[in-house]
Order: C-alpha cells, then sequence, then structure tokens
C-alpha cells in the first residue's frame, strides 16, 4: 500500500445523491418484531427490509386510509 496517494484527477461519487441518510424513528413493538422475523426468512437485515418496503409505497404512490 502506497502511503500517500494522487487524487487530483478524481471524479466525484456520481451516486453520492442516492445515498441513505442516517435517521432515529420509533417503530410499535410488533412492527419491529414483524420485520425481524421476515429478516431470518429471508436473510435480508430488517433495516433494509424496512428501506425497501417504504420504496415500494413512495414508487407506488400508496397513501394512508384513514378510518
Amino acid at each position: 500500500m502506497k502511503k500517500e496517494y494522487d487524487f487530483t484527477n478524481a471524479k466525484k461519487n456520481p451516486y453520492a445523491s442516492k445515498l441513505k441518510k442516517q435517521i432515529t424513528i420509533n417503530l410499535n413493538e410488533e412492527v419491529l418484531v414483524y420485520f425481524k422475523n421476515m429478516s431470518e426468512e429471508t436473510g435480508i437485515p430488517y433495516q433494509s427490509l424496512i428501506n425497501l418496503y417504504l420504496l415500494d409505497c413512495v414508487n407506488n404512490k400508496r397513501t394512508l386510509k384513514f378510518l
């Protein structure tokens, strides 16, 4: 490994704007248990499953139906 690297010709990451943003969110225990169980079945981390579900809601423009 080199002691120093030359980044003068480096390019910005074109995907940087699509990176995830870390937040804090409060979830009901049953929601967390649901996604953790699904995580064990699928092998996908539960946080990724929650993100995939929410992304699906965004892409399909799902809205909540209040009673």
